[in-house]
């Protein structure tokens, strides 16, 4: 049970870096045209988007923890 909780907690925060870095770029591309924070939001939180998180934090996952085993 530990270790599902710690492939939860690890995939969890590669989706919060995902998604903070898809509103940064949504801001960066919108600058200055008077983009507001909700509709930045509504912009990147998507089902395309969340599978996309969702598959990037298995492998990113799957990855460290074989690099783990293997150093």
């Amino acid at each position: 049970m530990n270790r599902i909780w710690k492939a939860i907690v690890e995939m969890a925060f590669i989706i919060f870096l995902f998604y903070s870095n898809l509103l940064m770029g949504e801001f960066t591309r919108a600058s200055g045209h008077g983009k507001s924070l909700l509709l930045a939001l509504g912009d990147i939180f998507t089902l395309t988007n969340l599978a996309i998180a969702i598959v990037a934090a298995l492998v990113g996952y799957a990855f460290f923890e074989f690099l783990r085993e293997k150093l």
